[in-house]
């Protein structure tokens, strides 16, 4: 049985928390095996030391839909605390909102994915605590996607932004704990930090195989079958393509009207690829791209999570969309993630050298083989911040 963070700190809380105001970050995913939230458990542990709330992008209740639909702070009117939006007049905690607290408690569910902007939410907290005096204490949660398989170029630095602060790979390996102890000594960000491990995890899982429940971190990633694709379909919203917001399956469905299947298919070299198979499909978005109008596309099902490559999947069948559609195929156009000049497609693989070589037609396994030293070289450096066996 796994327990995360959450209940490790509620069965033990840690005496160093004594007489400290307390601030929790979370979001509804932050719940325990009985899907009790953090914040009510936190309320009736600590009582009156429980001073704000904070929540990242699509808000407290992830009732936010899509990116840059920002949310405003309020007042909980049952716990009587200011709940802050990180996603909102602000990306980080002012001044102002650390006064409150002595301690930031973190509790989110990462997905593993470099794009998801929780990490970035992550960074700036620690920053904002260094700067204050005050302490972050993150309850570690599983990588939905697993912490072995590391995938993708490693983010260059130019091309920072919230969608990615620091050089790692698309599909990173690491929990939300680990990642933030690495940046936090690496980079020299000097926050009071502390991380209350899960018991029981191990890096080969995969989400289902964890026992715990799952509730969607974000509105887009309803399971934990789109948070598996999730780390390759993004880089459909750098594109006219849709990514399958505005279904019920998003991130596993993808298409435009103007997708060719059986071009796609050939391009592909069929339906069945490394741990996943390609479902010929027609769906309807009821919002985001090609509104009401129906899309030829697919969806990804994945066979076997352990083979599953969706970073290097993504790439070949951006690649075939380029190859067979060049004309009604588009990149989509800044504003992105508060980038107005930046493509976002470039943005999102942290690279602007990767899509010049996908429209010159450069094979995906080639260009995944020249960034292999990136992964070498990310493995080594994050190696001594693992938790977990």
């Amino acid at each position: 049985m796994i327990r995360t963070g959450l209940e490790n700190l509620i069965d033990t809380p840690p005496p160093w928390l004594e007489n400290k105001r307390l601030g929790l970050l979370c979001n509804p995913a932050s719940v325990d095996s009985r899907f009790m939230h953090a914040k009510d458990l936190l309320h009736q542990q600590f009582g009156k030391r429980f001073k704000a709330l904070f929540s990242p992008q699509h808000g407290l209740y992830a009732e936010k839909q899509d990116n840059m639909i920002e949310s405003d702070d309020f007042y909980d009117p049952i716990l009587k605390v200011p709940v802050f939006s990180l996603y909102g007049r602000t990306r980080r905690p002012t001044s102002d909102m650390m006064d409150q607290i002595d301690v930031l408690i973190i509790d989110l569910q990462d997905v593993g994915t470099r794009v998801y902007t929780f990490l970035t939410t992550v960074s700036y907290c620690l920053e904002e605590a260094a700067k204050t005096g005050k302490t972050i204490l993150i309850l570690d949660r599983p990588n939905p996607v697993n912490g072995i398989q590391i995938e993708g170029n490693c983010l260059q630095p130019e091309f920072a932004s919230f969608v990615g602060r620091y050089p790692i790979p698309m599909r990173h390996g690491l929990t939300i704990g680990e990642y933030a102890c690495w940046i936090n000594e690496r980079y020299d960000i000097g926050c009071d930090l502390a991380v209350i491990p899960m018991q029981g995890w191990q890096r080969n899982m995969h989400y289902r195989k964890t026992g715990l429940n799952w509730v969607a971190p974000s509105p887009n990633l309803p399971t934990p079958e789109s948070a598996m694709v999730y780390p390759g379909q993004v880089i459909w919203e750098g594109t006219n393509i849709s990514e399958g917001r505005g279904t019920t399956q998003p991130f596993e469905l993808f298409g435009a009207p103007f997708v060719n299947i059986d071009k796609i298919l050939s391009f592909m070299g069929g339906k069945l690829l490394k741990g996943c198979v390609l479902r010929p499909a027609v769906f309807e978005p009821t919002a985001n791209k090609w509104k009401n109008i129906p899309c030829h596309g697919f969806q990804l099902h994945v066979t076997d999570p352990d083979r599953f490559a969706p970073y290097e999947i993504s790439l070949k069948l951006l690649a075939a969309m380029i190859f067979h559609h060049n004309e009604q195929f588009a990149w989509k156009l800044p504003p992105y993630e508060y980038e107005s000049e930046i493509l976002p497609i470039d943005l999102i693989i942290g690279n602007g050298q990767i899509r010049k070589e996908i429209e010159a037609g450069k094979d995906i396994d080639d260009i995944m083989t020249q960034h292999r030293q990136q992964i070498m070289s990310f493995m080594e450096d994050t190696r001594p911040y693992r938790l977990y066996r």
